[in-house]
């Protein structure tokens, strides 16, 4: 059975509710925290000093304590035959007031902008900085670029001959013509690409653009000026790609974008191993609106998506203009629609396919995803 008979004025009023027997000692002697009471404006200065260059309004506190001090106060809880609030919550709580009052920012439990981790065991603070969640939309004016990294698959993305040692099989991506000017104003260690599905690396994004939320991790700043940095990445950008809308976001509308199915709107320029009859094309794209079709993994992705079946409603299919060995069509399809595969058939992996009810052989020569809807 533990017996204590000295403790600090802190523990002697947190632990025996300033009743009993018990010697009042200074902090560095006292028998339950070991010293940690007396050590606060020491872990504020720490914590204050950490947080210097950042921009935040609110923060909360954790600590981290030497296990020996924890399983002590286990064993005088039981002794004591009544619960007591533990030092690791005392701690925190006090830290936090303290340093409420020194840097003038709130204090609170949950949803800060800044998390203080103090080891006490090390006089060690780490930060735990919330990111900062931008939604927009994006069009992909050229084509030839993919919507997010993607590394080289020769080295897999340490760097070789092959890539030039950037670790990359393509120069940039949307998500890097972005993020560029993010991350230098919201000064940003790092940062991550959301976007509402994505389109093939030859297919321009127009029309409305697709949602997308980017997030930026460690940010020292929390309060950009959106239209600015709207109107400096689009400058960046060069005409290869442009943002639109740009507002602050969160987490859960990166949930709300992975989760949501978003009907597309796509023109496709096909061509055909023969003249295309423009009646025959008309009741091909007559015979798919409204059905569901019937998709296995496309061969060219089979290398990196699982082969399954997919079903896939098509809502509705236009013709445009018919020249000669091609065509101009409109489809609005399910999210998730292999377009192509949808013109070929892709070896008779999608069912029905335009090339399936034409009798000819048909192909995407051009791929461009014209709506997003929804959001």
């Amino acid at each position: 059975m533990l017996t204590i008979d000295r403790a600090c004025r802190n523990c002697f009023y947190r632990v025996f509710r300033g009743r009993g027997e018990i010697g009042i000692v200074d902090e560095k002697d006292c028998k339950i925290c070991f010293g940690l009471s007396g050590e606060i404006p020491r872990f504020v200065e720490l914590a204050e000093e950490e947080l210097k260059g950042y921009e935040f309004d609110t923060f909360s506190v954790g600590t981290k304590i030497d296990y020996e001090i924890l399983e002590r106060e286990d064993e005088l809880r039981k002794t004591l035959n009544h619960n007591f609030k533990d030092i690791k919550t005392w701690l925190n709580r006090r830290i936090g007031e303290e340093l409420e009052r020194r840097i003038g920012k709130r204090y609170v439990h949950t949803g800060y902008d800044v998390n203080v981790i103090i080891d006490t065991r090390f006089d060690h603070v780490t930060l735990q900085v919330k990111p900062v969640y931008i939604y927009g939309r994006y069009l992909k004016l050229i084509r030839g670029i993919p919507q997010t990294k993607w590394p080289c698959r020769i080295c897999g993305g340490i760097g070789c001959r092959r890539c030039g040692y950037t670790g990359k099989q393509y120069p940039e991506s949307v998500e890097e013509i972005i993020a560029k000017r993010a991350l230098e104003l919201f000064e940003g260690d790092g940062e991550a690409f959301h976007g509402c599905g994505r389109e093939d690396i030859d297919a321009r994004m127009l029309g409305n653009g697709r949602p997308f939320v980017l997030e930026i991790n460690n940010p020292r700043r929390r309060k950009v000026d959106l239209r600015r940095l709207e109107e400096e990445i689009n400058r960046y950008a060069d005409g290869k790609v442009r943002v639109l809308n740009l507002r602050y976001s969160d987490k859960e509308e990166v949930r709300r974008l992975k989760e949501e199915e978003f009907v597309k709107v796509y023109r496709a320029r096909i061509s055909s191993d023969r003249e295309i009859d423009e009646g025959r094309l008309r009741e091909s794209l007559s015979h798919l609106e409204g059905k569901i079709i019937k998709q296995k993994t496309p061969l060219r992705v089979s290398h990196r998506r699982a082969n399954k079946v997919r079903e896939k409603k098509i809502y509705g299919c236009k013709l445009i203009w018919v020249k000669g060995k091609e065509a101009l069509i409109e489809i609005r399809a399910e999210s998730g629609t292999y377009i192509k595969e949808l013109v070929s058939g892709d070896e008779g992996r999608t069912k029905p396919s335009i090339s399936e009810i034409m009798g000819s052989n048909c192909w995407v020569k051009e791929l461009d995803v014209i709506a997003v809807e929804g959001d």
